[in-house]
């Protein structure tokens, strides 16, 4: 009988292979005509270069040129004949404008009757960037968002203000050319003008929507950040055509597809978490608490993105966070698992994807000194999870859509 984390590994590893964006790029392209104009692709985000050499197969020599944009480590090598730039995240850097700069410059030129092959997934609102303020009063304005808890959709709403290619911007620089538009989705629900801060989509926010985001925060803006936030965004765009390829709830059910081949009873919880990372975990380990009585393996999965807030200065990120806190309360479980992993491969600024944690982990713990609701406050879960062997190591995957995670009760 494989062992529980035996289980969790073979989950993980089929989850994110079903959300592998290949064929959905695929599927998206093969009934597409692109009539007898030119088409140039730019790829940006986190699993940009899966899907622009999921295109390049597809497509090959009918594309003339390409720049694809991602983030560092997540280049697997030459694409065709495009530029391929590595860039920041989640913070922007000098490479997130370079990057950006070469996008703008491979659209310029090009006719109605041409096509901007525009491939997007979620990190693009840190790896494609033009910025109307300092980069680096940009980048001290992303960190503040990160450590205050808000939400992938308000950072969005008001780090659009501040970019000549957010908001629609992009799509507008492509004009006259058309703009097809291929989404991996990595925000709960799908908004299209949200993910990646919406770069070829009509934006729903207002420039008051982004002042109510920097006042709740307390964000700490310069004048020239305040007047930014102002700035309106195309509310109407003629030339973008969009098409979804992938979700989180894709995810969710390749993660309980893949639990079931292992034999759990499987309950999808939801598949639109959105709360603090460690109340995630909290409800998690409540959950594996309400069902230790079970005579069959069970699973419960819960897909989203949770948010995370700063009180301290350690290393970790949301999905680490949600499995070192369901840690304390399955200490009295038995043959009982909680784990929670990113779709990317990546879990804040770590090395690693997310975190795993059995009733044998707060013990563990315990024995090396370690105190969960201190790490916790710390925000070092990272350390802590590397100490008893909790770290999920996956890579970059080449997808990115939110997270999973999934509490094991096996029998």
């Amino acid at each position: 009988m494989s062992s529980i984390r035996e289980d969790a590994d073979y989950i993980i590893k089929k989850s994110i292979d079903a959300v592998l964006p290949d064929e959905a790029v695929k599927r998206a392209l093969e009934n597409k005509n692109f009539g007898n104009g030119r088409v140039r692709l730019v790829a940006v985000g986190k699993a940009a270069w899966q899907m622009a050499q999921a295109a390049d197969k597809v497509l090959g020599k009918r594309i003339e040129a390409g720049v694809i944009v991602t983030k560092y480590g997540y280049n697997k090598g030459p694409v065709a004949n495009y530029t391929c730039i590595e860039a920041g995240h989640p913070v922007p850097d000098e490479n997130s404008f370079k990057a950006t700069q070469a996008a703008l410059a491979l659209v310029k030129g090009l006719s109605q009757e041409d096509t901007i092959l525009f491939l997007l997934s979620g990190g693009g609102s840190a790896l494609f960037e033009d910025p109307v303020i300092p980069g680096r009063e940009l980048a001290d304005l992303t960190e503040q968002l990160l450590a205050s808890g808000a939400d992938i959709v308000e950072m969005n709403t008001l780090r659009k203000r501040m970019s000549r290619v957010k908001g629609g911007r992009f799509a507008l620089a492509c004009k006259p050319t058309q703009v097809y538009c291929i989404v991996l989705s990595d925000i709960v629900g799908d908004p299209l003008d949200m993910i990646a801060s919406g770069p070829a989509y009509p934006d729903s926010s207002t420039a008051d929507d982004a002042k109510r985001v920097a006042r709740k925060y307390g964000l700490k803006l310069s004048s020239a950040a305040w007047d930014a936030l102002e700035r309106e965004t195309p509310k109407q765009l003629d030339n973008v055509e969009t098409v979804i390829t992938g979700s989180v709830r894709e995810l969710c059910t390749a993660a309980r597809n893949a639990a079931e081949e292992r034999g759990y009873k499987t309950e999808l919880l939801t598949d639109h978490l959105d709360c603090v990372a460690r109340e995630a975990g909290t409800l998690l380990g409540d959950i594996a608490l309400t069902h230790q009585e079970i005579t069959k393996s069970c699973a419960w999965i819960a897909g989203g993105e949770t948010v995370v807030r700063l009180t301290g200065k350690g290393k970790g990120g949301r999905n680490q966070e949600i499995a070192l806190a369901a840690a304390d309360k399955i200490s009295d479980c038995h043959d009982t698992a909680v784990f929670s992993v990113g779709s990317d491969g990546t879990d804040g600024p770590t090395d690693a994807a997310g975190g795993f944690v059995n009733e044998n982990t707060k013990s563990a713990l315990s024995e090396l000194g370690i105190s969960i609701f201190d790490t916790l406050q710390e925000n070092d879960a990272y350390n802590a999870l590397k100490a008893c062997d909790g770290l999920i190591m996956t890579g970059a995957t080449g997808t990115n859509v939110n997270d999973v995670a999934m509490v094991l009760v096996k029998r």
